[in-house]
């Protein structure tokens, strides 16, 4: 083990005792947090027969993202058994929405020796997947010694990423040329992992351009609509971060809209809509909640708070302007591609490091607009609000630059199936060899 490698593991192995009482304590508002602990910790139950092939995805974002990775998978190798593995409640429970039972859900063990041998050992993965920016120096390492084929595929990597993992070179470098291949959202993205020691990377896009929005969802858009309000003026505030619906009530407050818009309210984390809720009542903002009831919405009535998972789609389809939040705030900004995908015109903040490709796309199509803070962005709904032909132009821009971006998951496939089937007869020839005759 390199030196900056083992002082890494010697400083993590020194916060296990405080990592249940973690656990615990973010349960109080998940509960699901403090489900099958065990599994944290390399304990797993039950057995599995057969090949597997494991696909790390760390939330909800790279889960949805994992859907056509899974699909083929399960279609090259129907006989093998999927494992997904989460470090997030919401993304076990996104995996368990799409998936059932067709995959295994578990969570990913803490980044410490034992429990790395120990998930390796009882899974045995025939080859194991890293979604975007999931790097673990003993997690990688591992895979090595269990001679597990480790790609890090929809990699990204921002610029302020980079930099962080520049510092450690030493535990950064090696830990990435331990990978069995990259496969990059973008050159940019492939040239900074490169840079860091990571092995050549093919460019292959971002899998999330090849989530289909289900049409439940675009059914579900529809009824909210109609709950709203058909004529009604609506904008969505998606996945927004702590602070940012601060700005955007002090901004509305400032400035309102006109025509009695309704905001669509929806907090990124579900352990934040009561926090949210207790702002809105301090405030003395009237709103309804979207648990609540399934009544429409009075005209007197603000905002409906999204305090609900997997609707995000819905949200959007039907709003006629959608604000991304994690952007108003140096965050990095959250995903715009599902607004895109159902043709819903975007506002995004300054702060958009995590998706600069897309975004910087997005804008340059004429399907997104950004705006520097919050009054910036009232500014521009109420512009596109009194502009209904700039919104459709948006639309459908937005529609066709989704529809332009397709395809990475064809692409990725391209580049992994032949590696998978070489390693699978490898693997069926040492099985032989070591058969007695």
């Amino acid at each position: 083990m390199e030196p900056s490698r083992a002082l890494y593991t010697l400083l993590g192995s020194a916060t296990l005792p405080l990592l249940p009482l973690r656990l615990w304590w973010r349960g109080r508002r998940e509960p699901r947090y403090r489900e099958r602990i065990g599994e944290r910790f390399g304990r797993y139950r039950g057995s599995i027969t057969g090949p597997v092939y494991w696909i790390h995805a760390v939330s909800v974002g790279e889960t949805r993202a994992a859907v056509p990775l899974v699909q083929r998978l399960k279609a090259t190798y129907p006989e093998a058994a999927i494992v997904l593995t989460h470090m997030t409640a919401t993304g076990r429970e996104t995996a368990e929405t799409l998936f059932g039972d067709r995959v295994i859900r578990a969570w990913l063990p803490y980044d410490v020796p034992f429990a790395i041998r120990s998930f390796y050992a009882h899974f045995r993965p025939a080859a194991g997947f890293l979604l975007e920016t999931e790097l673990w120096p003993n997690l990688i390492a591992g895979a090595g010694s269990a001679n597990v084929p480790l790609y890090l595929v929809n990699a990204r990597l921002s610029e302020r990423s980079a930099r962080g993992y520049a510092r450690f070179r030493s535990l950064t470098r090696p830990m990435l040329q331990r990978l069995s291949g990259v496969a990059a959202q973008s050159a940019a993205d492939a040239a900074r992992l490169a840079e860091l020691g990571a092995p050549e990377a093919v460019v292959t896009g971002n899998l999330k351009f090849d989530v289909t929005i289900p049409s439940s969802a675009l059914e579900l858009g529809a009824e909210f609509r109609l709950r709203f309000g058909a004529m009604r003026p609506i904008w969505v505030a998606a996945s927004t971060r702590d602070g940012e619906e601060t700005l955007l009530l002090d901004a509305l407050a400032r400035r309102g809209l006109p025509d009695n818009p309704l905001l669509v309210l929806v907090p990124r984390h579900p352990q934040r809509f009561a926090t949210v809720a207790e702002l809105l009542r301090a405030r003395g903002v009237p709103f309804v909640r979207r648990s609540d009831a399934n009544a429409p919405v009075p005209a007197d009535i603000g905002v409906v708070l999204g305090d609900s998972m997997g609707e995000m789609a819905a949200y959007y389809a039907a709003a006629d302007v959608a604000f991304v939040g994690g952007s108003l705030l140096p965050l990095g900004g959250q995903n715009l591609i599902e607004s895109l995908a159902v043709g819903t015109p975007v506002l995004i903040g300054p702060h958009t490091f995590n998706f600069s490709e897309a975004t910087a796309g997005a804008i340059e199509s004429g399907a997104a607009l950004r705006v520097a803070h919050a009054d910036a962005l009232i500014a521009a709904l109420i512009a596109l609000f009194a502009d209904p032909g700039r919104r459709q132009a948006m639309g459908l821009a937005a529609r066709a630059f989704h529809a332009m971006h397709r395809g990475a998951a064809d692409r990725l496939w391209e580049w992994l199936a032949p590696q998978l089937a070489a390693r699978a007869v490898q693997r069926v020839g040492n099985l032989s060899r070591r058969a007695p005759g």
